[in-house]
């Protein structure tokens, strides 16, 4: 079998990975999707797509698909979490779209990689693969050779590890250890839309900002569900507390907030809580015939909400790379990091200072809101950089 012949391997069937095989596979690239757990499916909650994620969603054929999935916000707006009082707004009306030329929306993350998915599954040129995730993988002459959990060897033209914050791959290309942990605790929680109580904001996706907290709200599926995301700076981890970022310490935090904001805390689950982890952006995430896609390559915190974001465009990117590089997968992959590089790093570090600006206390709190306030709401000029997203040669 010539190189040709051989499939691109993927490691990890998530929403980067998906991605990535459906821009290969219109591209016309074979492709073998391998999934870790037993059965492709997403996890999770809600997901915010920026203006520059749906042109590239466009350029996949998934926009149309997605539109009865997803709930198109009038306004993202910031409310002070102690006085309950409105900051400041962005506006997602004509002239949002007049500079953009695509609109923000919000998915439920399973209904987003639904969509993705079933468009692989009408590919010829995609395999999909589970409980098949990859234990290591090796160069061999002109081709990559995955072994997996199973013991099973499968042997690829080039391999993409897309396998998340934990990735394997990055391991071997990579080899910096453990993620960096934020202190930042996440709960989150979906209810019936008619089970709001303060129905003030429905139509918007809004965040409530404070000491050491924020709260983020917006509906999902046709608007008949609320997904509800709540986060606190945990004081306990910063003094080196193992025990951090529980129920009690969520209660805590919020102590401080207007009552209308704190009775918000009956829509979360108490079951489970997210511990937030990213890593310093790199300058090569690729070894010859290996590269790493998304949260393998560049894991970011959730302020800016562009995790799934970046790995779509990563995908759409990578799929260009190649088709322009043939079968010089080394070539194609470096232009690819080169490309991605100072993008999905500014999203990393722009996140943290978002997480740092929504949690801010005293008088870096009244800072924020009398700036915030003086913004135009047709004019979000902190995140015009990344809403216009970017441009790619070519037609998918």
């Amino acid at each position: 079998m010539s190189i040709s012949d051989l499939p691109i391997l993927i490691a990890g069937g998530g929403i980067g990975g998906l991605s990535a095989a459906l821009a290969l596979a219109l591209k016309g690239r074979r492709v073998h999707v391998l999934e870790k757990a037993p059965e492709f499916g997403e996890i999770g909650y809600g997901i915010q797509m920026g203006p520059n994620v749906s042109r590239m969603l466009d350029r996949l054929g998934l926009l149309k698909a997605l539109e009865p999935h997803s709930v198109f916000p009038d306004a993202l707006i910031m409310v002070d979490a102690v006085d309950n009082r409105e900051i400041s707004r962005i506006t997602l009306g004509r002239t949002f779209l007049e500079r953009y030329r695509y609109r923000y929306f919000v998915i439920h993350r399973r209904d987003l990689h639904g969509e993705i998915l079933e468009a692989c599954r009408r590919r010829g040129e995609i395999t999909l693969e589970a409980s098949r995730g990859l234990v290591s993988f090796v160069e061999r002459g002109n081709t990559v050779v995955v072994r997996c959990e199973s013991g099973a060897e499968i042997e690829g033209a080039a391999l993409i590890g897309a396998e998340g914050l934990w990735s394997p791959t990055r391991a071997a290309i990579v080899s910096d250890g453990a993620p960096r942990v934020a202190g930042h605790v996440t709960y989150r929680g979906v209810v019936p839309s008619e089970e709001i109580i303060d129905r003030s904001h429905l139509d918007s996706m809004t965040i409530w900002v404070g000491p050491n907290l924020h709260l983020v709200q917006y509906r999902l599926r046709g608007g008949k569900v609320m997904n509800n995301v709540a986060t606190v700076s945990s004081s306990r981890f910063r003094r080196g507390e193992k025990d951090f970022g529980n129920w009690d310490e969520l209660e805590q935090v919020f102590a401080r907030t207007d009552p209308r904001v704190r009775d918000m805390l009956r829509y979360f689950s108490r079951d489970r809580n997210w511990v937030l982890h990213d890593r310093e952006p790199v300058t090569h995430w690729t070894r010859g015939r290996a590269t790493l896609l998304g949260d393998a390559a560049h894991p970011t915190l959730q302020y800016l909400a562009q995790g799934a974001n970046m790995a779509i465009e990563d995908g759409v990117v990578l799929a260009e790379k190649v088709a322009a590089a043939g079968d010089d997968f080394g070539r194609a992959f470096l232009a690819y990091q080169r490309e991605r590089m100072n993008r999905t790093a500014r999203v990393v570090l722009s996140s943290r200072f978002f997480g740092e600006y929504f949690h801010v206390d005293g008088g870096a709190r009244a800072l924020r809101n009398e700036l915030a306030r003086r913004r135009d709401p047709e004019n979000p000029w902190e995140i015009d950089w990344l809403y216009r997203g970017i441009e790619v040669d070519g037609s998918l």
